[in-house]
């Protein structure tokens, strides 16, 4: 209680300090205003003066090439509210100042590829593309060819792949493939999906309910429409020259 007491003069005196600091703080404006010579007020120009327009911005285009966009009004006095310029859109910094990365990429698919044939076979412009759930066959010059179900396709430009299942000795195996690269010597599309997936990642070609197993018979289904085992070769090239059988049957 003593030290309320005690703090109580003190808050008041606080107060009364401010209000005179606010007091003190008013007349000294009100004595400024009052002070200022009339000479100031001359000084201003005079409405029937003519100001000169600000200049124009400084954006490097002339006049003639700058759009004004004008609001107008009802009021005959004054037909156009406001009017203000319309700059043409800045262009953009990858069309002026291309990556030197995909200029990089472009330089070695045209030096890799330079029919375009398998720039075309991976487009996703092209109608004939290669496209998820389709069977690939991709030889190299490292071993027997491989065939596989497509299960996805990375486009990255000179680094793009493609993945491939098929199952060997009843074991599912996934390989990755670049087709720009030089060991990749033919890739030959075996079997088209007849319907598009609506997956661009066929990972569920894991699972074994969804899994299409071994393509070995599709490859042989194309390779026989192609005349690859076909035995037509041998038999036009013994035509002209008669076996033994057909010797001994001339002299009986």
């Amino acid at each position: 209680m003593i030290s309320q007491a005690a703090r109580r003069p003190m808050g008041c005196l606080k107060t009364a300090l401010r209000h005179s600091r606010q007091q003190k703080a008013l007349l000294l404006r009100s004595m400024a205003t009052e002070t200022a010579t009339p000479s100031s007020s001359s000084q201003l120009p005079d409405s029937t003066s003519t100001i000169p327009p600000p200049p124009p911005p400084t954006t490097g285009l002339p006049l003639s090439k700058l759009k004004f966009h004008t609001i107008k009004t009802n009021n005959p006095e004054k037909p156009i509210r406001t009017a203000f310029a319309v700059y043409p859109r800045v262009p953009s910094t990858r069309s002026t100042n291309p990556a030197a990365l995909e200029a990089y990429h472009a330089q070695q698919i045209r030096r890799l590829d330079r029919t375009g044939a398998r720039t075309a076979l991976f487009s996703k412009t092209s109608k004939d593309s290669v496209r998820p759930g389709d069977v690939l066959q991709v030889s190299t010059n490292r071993g027997e060819p491989f065939a596989g179900v497509v299960m996805s396709v990375k486009r990255a430009g000179v680094d793009t792949a493609v993945l491939l299942r098929n199952h060997l000795t009843k074991v599912g195996v996934e390989m990755w493939f670049k087709i720009y690269s030089p060991s990749v010597t033919g890739i030959d599309i075996v079997w088209r999906k007849p319907r598009r997936a609506r997956r661009a990642r066929l990972y569920y070609l894991r699972k074994p309910k969804r899994d299409m197993g071994n393509v070995d018979h599709l490859v042989d289904a194309w390779r026989r429409s192609r005349n690859v085992f076909s035995s037509k070769g041998k038999g036009s090239a013994t035509q002209g020259r008669p076996g033994k059988h057909a010797k001994l049957g001339k002299r009986r």
